[in-house]
C-alpha cells in the first residue's frame, strides 16, 4: 500500500467543510473591506525566497523544499505567500495608480518541518497583502480585519501580540548594540545562533533554546530605540485599536521568522493548540518591493494558517454538515427514471438533494438518507408514479405530506424555510 508522504495530510469530510466554512467567512469578510483575490503557482525561482525571506532565517536554510529542473534551475516550492504576491505585483505591474492595492490569497505552503499538531510538511494559509499605503490607519485595518475574520468564525481564547520592528533610521544602530552584546557572550550561544548573530542578530529571537532565551533577558528592547516617526507611527496604530475596543499585549521580542518586516509586527496566539500557539501573524514590509525590483512601495500583510483554525473549530463546535436536504427514496426500477428528474430539477434550482442508485429496500434507504443528515425524503415506487403524488417524510418530526410530483416546484414550497442557511446550498 502507497502511503501519503510525511507531513502531507488528506483532507476528509466532514473536515473539509469545516474548511469550506472558514474560507466562505474569509470571502465575505475580505469583499467588505475591498480586497480581490489573486492566485498564485506554487513553484518560483529559489532566489525570490532568499532575497525576500532572508539567507540566515530558519526558513530558507533548513525548511525550504528546492531542487533544480531539468535546465538546472533552482525552484522552491513556496514556503510562504507574500514573497510571491510582491513578485506577481511587480511582474504584471499592479503598482499603477496611487490607491492602495489590497489582494488575499488561499493555498498550500511547503515547508521541511518536524510534523507535529497544527504544523505539517504542506499547509494552508489564508493571505492578505496591502500594497502602497503608509498610513497607520491602514496597519490597523489589516488588524481589525483578520479579527473579524477570526470573531466571525467564533474563534475563542485569543491574544493579539503587538510590537515595532523600527525602519532603516533607527534599526542599524539596535543592529550594532546587539552584535556586540552577542559578541560578549557567544559562548552561551547555541550554534546555530553564534553564527547567526554577527551577520543577521535578530535572528536568535526566534531560537528556542533556553540557555539563547535567557541571554535575551539582558537585551534591550528595539521599542526603546525607535526613532520619532516609528514611534508615531505605532502610537497611531495602538490609539487606534484602543477606539475599537481592541485587547493587545506589546512584546518587545516578537520579531517574527522573516526578514522583510518593518515598523508594526503582530500575532494572535491562543493557549488551545500546545506550543504551536500562532494562529495568524503578519506586518509591515515597507523595503521588500524595492529588494526584488520594484518601486519603492510599502506594504503590510498577514497569513492565517489553516488547520489551526480548523484545529480551534473542531474543539469549539460542531463541524459545519454538508449535507442532502433532500433525499429520495425509490422503490423498484420503473419509478427510478422520475426520480432521477426529480433530484436534478431540484438541484438545478440550488437546492442540496440525493438519492440511491443500488435498489436497496425502503429500510436500507431510510437509514442511508439518515446517516447522510437528510432533512426530508420523498418516497416514490410504481404506485406514487399513479397517483402522481409521493409521501414527503419530515426525518426530525417524522410527519408526512402528500406532494405532487409532476415537477419540482411542490416539493420545493412544502420544503419551505428549511432551506434557509443549509450548508452547501
Amino acid at each position: 500500500m502507497i502511503k501519503a508522504v510525511r507531513g502531507m495530510k488528506d483532507l476528509l469530510p466532514p473536515e473539509t467543510a469545516r474548511w469550506h466554512h472558514i474560507e466562505t467567512i474569509a470571502r465575505a469578510v475580505f469583499r467588505c473591506y475591498g480586497f480581490q483575490e489573486i492566485r498564485l503557482p506554487l513553484l518560483e525561482r529559489t532566489e525570490l525566497f532568499t532575497r525576500s525571506i532572508g539567507v540566515n532565517t530558519d526558513i530558507v536554510e533548513k525548511e525550504m523544499y528546492t531542487f533544480p529542473d531539468r535546465h538546472g534551475e533552482s525552484l522552491t516550492l513556496r514556503p510562504e505567500a507574500t514573497a510571491s504576491v510582491v513578485r506577481a505585483f511587480i511582474e504584471n505591474r499592479l503598482d499603477q495608480g496611487a490607491e492602495v492595492k489590497k489582494y488575499f490569497t488561499m493555498g498550500p505552503m511547503f515547508r521541511y518541518e518536524r510534523p507535529q499538531k497544527g504544523r505539517y510538511r504542506q499547509f494552508h494559509q489564508i493571505n492578505a497583502e496591502a500594497l502602497g499605503g503608509d498610513a497607520p490607519e491602514l496597519d490597523a485595518e489589516m488588524i481589525l480585519l483578520l479579527l473579524e475574520i477570526l470573531e466571525r468564525l467564533q474563534i475563542k481564547n485569543l491574544e493579539l501580540v503587538f510590537n515595532s520592528l523600527g525602519c532603516s533610521q533607527c534599526r542599524p544602530a539596535y543592529l550594532l548594540e546587539l552584535t556586540a552584546l552577542f559578541a560578549r557572550g557567544l559562548r552561551d550561544l547555541c550554534d546555530d545562533c553564534q553564527r547567526r548573530s554577527a551577520v543577521n542578530p535578530l535572528r536568535v529571537f526566534d531560537c528556542k533554546s533556553k540557555t539563547c532565551q535567557e541571554l535575551l533577558h539582558q537585551v534591550p528592547a528595539l521599542s526603546d530605540q525607535l526613532c520619532d516617526d516609528c514611534q508615531r507611527h505605532e502610537q497611531r496604530v495602538l490609539e487606534l485599536l484602543d477606539r475599537f475596543g481592541v485587547p493587545y499585549r506589546k512584546n518587545p521580542r516578537l520579531v517574527r521568522g522573516l526578514d522583510y518586516y518593518t515598523r508594526t509586527a503582530f500575532e494572535v496566539i491562543t493557549t488551545e493548540l500546545g506550543a504551536q500557539d500562532a494562529v495568524a501573524g503578519g506586518g509591515r514590509y515597507n523595503g521588500l518591493i524595492r529588494e526584488l525590483g520594484g518601486p519603492d512601495h510599502p506594504a503590510i500583510g498577514f497569513a492565517i494558517g489553516e488547520e489551526r483554525l480548523a484545529a480551534l473549530l473542531s474543539q469549539q463546535q460542531d463541524p459545519i454538515p454538508a449535507r442532502p436536504l433532500l433525499f429520495i427514496a425509490v422503490l423498484g426500477r420503473t419509478a427510478l427514471d422520475l426520480a432521477f428528474d426529480l433530484v436534478q430539477a431540484v438541484r438545478r434550482q440550488g437546492y442540496v438533494a440525493d438519492m440511491d442508485f443500488a435498489d436497496r429496500s425502503l429500510k436500507a434507504q431510510m437509514t442511508m438518507a439518515n446517516r447522510r443528515g437528510a432533512s426530508q425524503v420523498l418516497i416514490v415506487g410504481d404506485k406514487e408514479l399513479a397517483a402522481r403524488q409521493a409521501p414527503l417524510k419530515n426525518m426530525q418530526s417524522g410527519q408526512q405530506q402528500m406532494v405532487s410530483i409532476e415537477g419540482p416546484s411542490e416539493i420545493l414550497a412544502a420544503l419551505g424555510s428549511e432551506t434557509e442557511g443549509v450548508y452547501g446550498v
